[in-house]
């Protein structure tokens, strides 16, 4: 089972750059952040056609997420738990009916900026909610993962100028700290389980030459529950997509999962 967490930012915009890659990469299921768009103006139509289910939680404007399976899906549910009052559509998750299931997660966590401020105590309650559903995905002893724009630099490798970052909310102590302790609980990050060191990165700004300077952060991940990290066989970065016309800022990040 191949699986890619793809911010999008903006489907309708990018609905042909999104297409061309479904139609070549051919991952199994694609989690995907910042679609932007309501639920009803979703393009699902000539994603189906390739042979896709479509799954979404939006919001216009802003934020946004979906999940396309070429495999059946059950149970699928939208919201982070946690926050009846919270109307952001940052999460959905599906079980994904492989070989194996497999419980997916899409999230699209806060930016936080700027600090100190309302949006960043937005972005350490979020993280604090998703800690608590984390620790319920792991009660459930099944294959699960948590994946998508998380909008954490984990370690000064993660960037190409950790400099320029320290007092940004994705890098900041705190955010770090809120990050270890969800993976603390027994998660995986798959791509560091994968490859060591720094020069990998996910985003690329659009501004100042950022790609062409490989001038980025890794700010996509893969956490993996212990079950889940059992079957795992890779983790790798598609970055070549950023240099295609009309690119999204993200790039793919995948995971092959033996199930």
């Amino acid at each position: 089972m191949k699986i890619a967490t793809f911010n999008i930012n903006g489907v309708k915009a990018r609905i042909e750059t999104l297409l061309k890659w479904l139609e070549e990469s051919r991952p199994d299921v694609a989690l995907l952040q910042e679609i932007k768009s309501v639920d009803e103006n979703f393009p699902r139509e000539v994603i189906e056609d390739l042979g896709y289910t479509v799954e979404t939680h939006g919001q216009k404007g802003f934020n946004g997420v979906a999940i396309l399976s070429r495999l059946p899906l059950e149970d699928v549910t939208r919201g982070l738990p946690g926050d009846d009052s919270d109307e952001q559509a940052r999460w959905i998750e599906a079980t994904v009916m492989g070989d194996i299931p497999v419980r997916v997660c899409g999230l699209y966590l806060p930016n936080g900026n700027p600090v100190p401020g309302p949006k960043y105590d937005y972005k350490l309650a979020w993280m604090k909610r998703l800690k608590a559903r984390a620790e319920a995905l792991l009660s459930e002893e099944t294959p699960c993962l948590m994946t998508g724009d998380y909008n954490v630099i984990p370690q000064d490798e993660d960037a190409k100028r950790p400099e320029a970052w320290q007092k940004d909310a994705l890098a900041l102590p705190e955010t770090r700290s809120a990050f270890r302790e969800i993976l603390n609980l027994g998660f995986t990050e798959a791509f560091r389980a994968r490859v060591p060191g720094g020069g990998h990165y996910s985003f690329w700004d659009y501004q100042a030459g950022a790609w062409d300077r490989n001038d980025g952060i890794r700010i996509d991940h893969f956490l993996l529950g212990p079950e889940c990290a059992d079957l795992l066989k890779d983790c790798w970065i598609e970055s070549e997509l950023r240099a295609r016309t009309k690119p999204s800022d993200h790039v793919p990040v995948w995971v092959e999962l033996d199930a």
